[in-house]
């Protein structure tokens, strides 16, 4: 009876640790979900999703894996892709663990994405509408640092370290783990572990090319830090102080196994020595003599082990823990005013590429040829100190495709300078409003940048763990990619909303003339609808090519959306497209677009349409979408000579008789509230 006692006890003990290290395995670090909500609930395309998570889950408990499994299921448009890979010096168990965790913890953090992605410390698993096998993908990608300083040279130690791993793990036979360690003296007392892999289904090309690209991105984020690391879906490069790999395995997989020993006979023990036996066949004693220190073992190595595992989340700086106020935070991302001034050639005017509300723009190229895009701040902009930590605080969080990524900034003496990722194409008004360029943008083009935007807001709104109301939605601050796909920026004016508030108010009114909401204008109330009314503004600038702000001197009109309005209302809306477009567009796609625009331009921002309504709407043609109402209209004042040259307000009145102020000539005001 004893002995069963101990074994219930034993048992207890041994289920307590493993679902401890469980949890410990999946340590989550970052996920996005791309595309979200364009995939219903109970859809083909759902039912597969299932199927094919059900299926790496269970070829992770499989040995013969080696850590990494791809697999699809369905057929085209319906057919899913999805694959896991465990980091390579994790044991069958602890990828298992990590596999299965994943397989219901994606389904919780992008319940309807079509594409989605979640990094934890032991594993990857993602899957997409698109076959992404075998194929070099370095988005959506991030970075974590360690937030404690060293010295220069320690930067050259760690290029050398990554740099060799890239090759090695790039040199593995096909089949076996992409994957390589190194232990690099630091001083007397410390070594730089570093770490690189890629998914086994790459080339060997493909993944130098990948880590090659990551280790790019080590000086933005990780320069002089002692961790740090860079997580693209199809490769990673990570390296600390501490040994935060398991040396003993990957040793162990390394050499090729030793020869057994021989076994030497053993004399038998005295009799004296001998244990009696009970009639179990096995002593009480023995058994308590082996299994004690057994499962005193377990439990305080399960201790130490969580101890460390939390020691670590607290050293290392994940970007998706959004508290919104760690100034370490941009100390981590600031760059020397050195690199910046040789980047753009000391802000040669050749390298400029505009002038916004708040300072100028620069072409860069950093030293390791990497471009970047450096807005630099004037002195008299009207931001300050704690409008431009907004900026900086917000930007970095946010990883979306369809936004323009920081890569740092720089503070020092009056200057306030931020870095965000080069985009080739300039803005969207730099084509939309220039007589010129408005051919180059056909209506494909068109349709995908209404639906990026679309997708950038509702990340915004929705996707990141901040709620976030952009405030200044405009044609201007759309950037374009080489392949015109747009990016959202400038959040300067941005504000965060926790997760469950709808809406604030101010008694300041910024913005850009010509976006703005009326409740926003008339009553400084804003929420997500205020932008789901400059996104409609956008669309209805989009499609007929003529810029609203300005839109009084066309024709006589009143404003763009009275005009669109009235077409809308006669029943001829293909009257207000682009005359450039001539017989190039979809005709339900234009007049669907139209119809999004007029309802996101609603007065009542009650009836105006959520992002995500809009999303799955740009996507499909099985949503319903009510009849709009006769929109807000906004009537001007021409009172332009009288505009002060530093804020440059514009008044504006409203039907009401209500009059506001506003910027112009695309020019912002920030004002930031204390939270």
């Amino acid at each position: 009876m004893n002995s069963l006692k101990f074994y219930v006890i034993l048992l207890s003990l041994l289920t307590v640790a493993i679902i401890t290290l469980a949890q410990e395995d999946a340590n989550y670090l970052y996920h996005n979900c791309q595309n979200a909500t364009t995939s219903a609930i109970n859809s083909t395309y759902r039912v597969n999703l299932n199927l094919l998570l059900s299926s790496l889950a269970s070829n992770a408990t499989r040995n013969n894996n080696n850590g990494f499994y791809n697999t699809s299921f369905g057929q085209n448009t319906d057919q899913v892709y999805g694959l896991f890979i465990c980091r390579g010096d994790v044991s069958n168990t602890v990828c298992q663990n990590c596999v299965t965790f994943a397989t219901k913890d994606i389904v919780q953090r992008c319940p309807v994405g079509i594409a989605s992605i979640v990094y934890y410390d032991a594993c990857i698993l993602r899957y997409s509408n698109v076959n992404f096998f075998s194929k070099v993908d370095q988005s959506p990608g991030f970075s974590m640092w360690n937030l404690h300083p060293t010295p220069q040279f320690f930067n050259n130690l760690v290029g050398a370290a990554v740099n060799d791993l890239a090759a090695r793990a790039a040199s593995a036979p096909p089949g076996a783990k992409k994957f390589a360690v190194n232990k690099t003296s630091f001083n007397a007392f410390q070594n730089i572990y570093s770490l690189a892999q890629c998914t086994r289904d790459l080339s060997s090309s493909d993944c130098n090319r990948c880590l090659s690209a990551a280790i790019a991105g080590l000086p933005n984020c990780c320069s002089s830090k002692i961790g740090g690391r860079v997580l693209f879906p199809s490769c990673y490069i990570h390296y600390e102080i501490t040994e935060f790999y398991n040396a003993t395995a990957v040793a162990a997989e390394s050499p090729p196994p030793p020869p057994p020993p021989v076994a030497l006979p053993s004399p038998p023990p005295p009799r004296s020595a001998t244990i009696p036996e009970e009639k179990g066949g096995v002593s009480t004693v023995l058994i308590i003599a082996i299994v004690i220190p057994i499962a005193v073992s377990i439990a305080l190595l399960s201790m130490c082990f969580c101890f460390l595992r939390r020691a670590r989340k607290i050293r290392d700086y994940v970007p998706e823990n959004d508290d919104g106020n760690e100034i370490t935070t941009e100390e981590s991302l600031q760059f020397d005013l050195s690199t910046v001034e040789a980047a753009t050639n000391n802000f040669s005017a050749d390298n400029k590429l505009g002038e916004g509300g708040f300072g100028e723009v620069y072409k860069g190229t950093l030293f390791n040829g990497q471009q970047i895009a450096v807005k630099r701040l004037s002195r008299n902009s009207g931001q300050g100190a704690a409008e431009f930590k907004n900026e900086v605080v917000l930007v970095a969080k946010l990883q979306h495709r369809n936004l323009v990524r920081m890569q740092g900034f720089c503070l020092k003496r009056e200057e306030k300078i931020l870095v965000y990722e080069f985009v080739f194409n300039k803005s969207l008004d730099y084509f939309l409003f220039d007589s010129e360029r408005q051919g180059l943008l056909d209506w494909s083009k068109r349709y995908k940048i209404i639906g990026g935007i679309a997708r950038g807001i509702l990340y915004l709104h929705e996707d990141s763990r901040l709620r976030i109301i952009h405030r200044d939605l405009k044609a201007s601050n759309i950037l374009l990619d080489g392949d015109m796909n747009p990016k959202i920026s400038d959040f300067g004016l941005a504000r965060i909303f926790v997760v469950d508030q709808t809406q604030a108010s101010t008694n300041r009114i910024v913005g850009t003339y010509g976006y703005m909401s009326p409740e926003y204008a008339m009553h400084g109330r804003f929420s997500v609808k205020s932008d789901v009314y400059s996104f409609g503004v956008l669309i209805l600038e989009i499609i007929t090519g003529k810029k609203n702000s300005s839109f009084y001197q066309t024709g006589g009109a009143v404003d763009l959306v009275s005009y669109v309005w009235k077409h809308w209302r006669d029943g001829t809306p293909l009257e207000v497209l682009d005359p450039t477009l001539t017989y190039t567009y979809s005709r339900n796609e234009v007049i669907r677009c139209i119809h999004i625009g007029l309802l996101c331009v609603q007065e009542d921002p009650a009836i105006r349409p959520a992002m995500v309504t809009i999303v799955l709407t740009l996507n499909t043609y099985s949503v319903t979408l009510p009849l709009p109402q006769e929109p807000a209209f906004f009537f001007h004042s021409t009172i332009t000579d009288e505009v002060n040259s530093s804020s440059k307000e514009f008044l504006l009145e409203h039907s009401k008789s209500k009059s506001v102020a506003y910027s112009v000539d695309e020019d912002s005001i920030t004002e930031v509230y204390p939270r």
